[in-house]
């Protein structure tokens, strides 16, 4: 493929994304995702405060790229949303396995999860009598403040 037609792909690739990014941003009151803008300042950072368009690029949208490398250069909707899916499904396994991993060995056990429900179960329980109460269980529509003493 020529240089000017990954230019121009790269390009409208980028725009699309810009675009995208943007439009859910005004949706959502912000200017830019976190993500992106941490990894644009980051390539700021790295090149003394001013970046090329290539620099640019890569650094908007590694993950989509990365997918349309390891897919020969072109991704249709399904290849995309397996992606996609897999990576976001791969994130959650990482969360998950960090919050309830015990023994810090990376790996899940029945273990972990019993020892993991026993102190969620005794955070709950404030009256210590063994059993919960619906007065005891944790408002809906918020995370309690005492998610930290969990983790």
């Amino acid at each position: 493929m020529k240089k000017s037609t990954k230019l121009a792909f790269a390009f409208a690739t980028l725009a699309g994304l810009v675009g995208t990014a943007a439009y859910a941003e005004q949706k959502r009151g912000g200017d830019m995702r976190d993500g992106s803008r941490m990894r644009l300042q980051k390539a700021l950072d790295d090149s003394n405060g001013s970046i090329t368009f290539d620099q640019f690029s890569e650094a908007v949208n590694p993950k989509l790229k990365k997918i349309l490398a390891d897919n020969g250069g072109k991704v249709t909707v399904e290849q995309l949303a397996a992606a996609l899916e897999k990576a976001r499904y791969e994130e959650m396994a990482k969360r998950m396995i960090s919050r309830y991993d015990s023994k810090g060995e990376g790996v899940l056990t029945a273990e972990d999860v019993a020892v993991r429900d026993k102190k969620m179960f005794a955070l709950f329980d404030k009256n210590n009598d063994g059993k919960l109460e619906k007065a005891e269980l944790p408002k809906r529509g918020g995370r309690d403040h005492r998610k930290s003493e969990i983790e």
